[in-house]
């Protein structure tokens, strides 16, 4: 049976480098004994019968790394804290989990400062107090209790970007299995060196780098934030050989000039999720590299892996029973019929919601949260909320989110076709469609567009490449875009669509909107 705990067990006595952050390494050796003695000071906050909780918020730093792996050590459950989050909406991520004790630093620190905790103390790993506590406790990792695969390992919260997010139990059994799969795929090992500067308080960090690093034994090299222009050089640096990622970092390294030796790099593997076919073939190319997208969610209960064979647009095959079923119906939807151009001309039948009809898979419920679970769960099926659809090979392609699904004019449209379509313009790095309301057709359809690093786009420009895209819905050309220079997202690079609904068109970026009933845009 593996478990995290089992691997940083095995790295005790490894002296070669494990972790690194800016230009400090320590060995494995150092990491783990420094976190077995956290874990003893931890210990004492621990309440009789109840499992101990220890939240963290923080970006990813050495204290970070050591906050998970004294989690492991000590078989207690660490709590990711979402580090972007404010006021009241943070204090209540952090009572609502029920931390015993919080680990915050320097910088994050001022974010709980005249919050309402209950109580729960805070410490500052910045602080010399706590260097002190941790220096005088045993370095031993012996004399924990033994923690099962099915254990809760960390709870991660939900990206929350159509509500208050949920803390997810993640077990062992996620990161373990996660780790089955990928290094054997990529031909991953000890030698190989893990980037990771994706938010450490989040499921992608956790089962991809920090896991493989764990397993293998190989440098973890962390980054306090992401960085698009920071990425190549600190690949260099390190001689990094993996990198995960999340959202939409590929567009945001791509919209950096190219130069020409950006291929002369360590880098043999990109993974993650979210990313578009054009960023993904163009980031292989750039930088000389295999990128790898795949879907997965923070529950655990639905995987889809992409292929050799996977068409343009979609996300691969499902792994086990996922399916594309009819949330009234509860049926499975029928495949996606496309015309000579590409466009399904059965969306309303084909579109559904992406589903485990097996069951929750490695879910095992939200934290604190009966009802949220029990809706997850539906009738013993899991429901995503995530629109899809498939061809009759199988092949899975994400349509939005469950509140993308729009109602223009009389027919129903997904965000997600046309917010790919846009990616065929080179003058375009990202695109959220959402809808605005309108009293005469339900729904306006209002596209933001971020443009790439010197690139220019002029409305009648726009309509010439909506003219030119035969699988182009008519009434999926926007009403109204949004030329804006970053788009609200979550700590990570998930688009927050809410905040752009909210704002609409009052806002002081620029505004084009389409002439009534024609096909050309006026800047407002």
């Amino acid at each position: 049976m593996e478990t995290v705990q089992k691997w940083v067990r095995a790295l005790v006595d490894e002296q070669e480098t494990g972790l690194v952050f800016g230009d400090d390494r320590w060995s494995w050796a150092q990491t783990v004994g420094d976190a077995a003695a956290r874990a003893r000071v931890l210990a004492e906050y621990a309440k009789a019968d109840e499992p101990l909780h220890v939240g963290v918020l923080m970006e990813n730093t050495p204290e970070m790394v050591r906050a998970l792996v004294s989690g492991a050590v000590g078989s207690h459950v660490t709590v990711g804290i979402n580090a972007t989050r404010r006021g009241e909406a943070l204090a209540r991520d952090i009572v609502h989990t029920d931390v015993n004790v919080l680990l915050t630093d320097d910088h994050h620190a001022p974010l709980v400062e005249g919050l309402d905790l209950g109580g729960i103390p805070v410490i500052n790993v910045d602080d010399a107090a706590w260097a002190a506590r941790a220096a005088e406790a045993d370095r031993s990792v012996e004399g924990f209790a033994d923690a099962v695969d099915t254990d809760t390992f960390v709870l991660i919260f939900t990206s929350g970007t159509s509500g208050d997010p949920k803390a997810v139990m993640v077990p062992h059994l996620l990161s373990t299995a996660s780790v089955q799969v990928l290094a054997p795929s990529f031909g991953l090992g000890r030698d190989d060196v893990y980037y990771c500067a994706m938010p450490l308080f989040h499921s992608n960090a956790i089962v991809t780098s920090f896991a493989l690093a764990l397993a293998s034994g190989g440098d973890l090299v962390i980054k306090r934030k992401f960085s698009a222009s920071g990425l190549l050089p600190d690949i260099r640096k390190h001689g990094a050989t993996f990198m995960n990622y999340i959202g939409k970092p590929l567009a945001y390294v791509l919209a950096t000039p190219e130069l020409d030796d950006d291929a002369d790099n360590t880098l043999r593997v990109a993974y993650g999720n979210e990313a578009t076919d054009r960023d993904i073939a163009e980031f292989s190319r750039r930088f000389g590299c295999t990128v790898t997208d795949g879907y997965g969610s923070t529950e655990g209960a639905v995987f889809i892996v992409r292929d050799e064979n996977t068409p343009p647009g979609s996300i691969g095959k499902a792994v086990g029973g996922s399916t594309v079923w009819n949330r009234e119906s509860r049926e499975v939807c029928p495949p996606a019929v496309f015309d000579a151009s590409g466009r399904v001309v059965n969306l309303d039948d084909a579109v559904g919601e992406l589903v485990n009809p097996e069951g929750g898979g490695l879910f095992q419920g939200y934290y604190n949260d009966e009802a949220s679970t029990k809706a997850r769960l539906d009738g013993g099926v899991y429901w995503s909320g995530d629109l899809a659809y498939r061809d009759t090979e199988g092949n899975i392609f994400l349509a939005g989110r469950t509140d993308d699904w729009l109602r223009v004019d009389g027919e129903n449209l997904a965000t997600g076709p046309v917010e790919r379509l846009m990616m065929r313009n080179d003058a375009i790095s990202q695109a959220a469609v959402y809808s605005v309301p309108d009293e005469i057709t339900g729904d306006r359809l209002m596209i933001a567009l971020v443009l790439r690093e010197n690139a220019t786009l002029a409305p009648e420009e726009f309509e010439r490449f909506l003219d030119e895209q035969a699988d182009l819905s008519p009434k999926a050309r926007p009403s109204l875009v949004r030329i804006t220079a970053q788009m609200p997202t979550t700590a990570t690079n998930k688009v927050i669509k809410r905040e752009l609904r909210q704002v609409g068109a009052a806002t002081t970026d620029e505004i084009w909107e389409r002439e009534p009933r024609g096909t050309a845009y006026i800047k407002r």
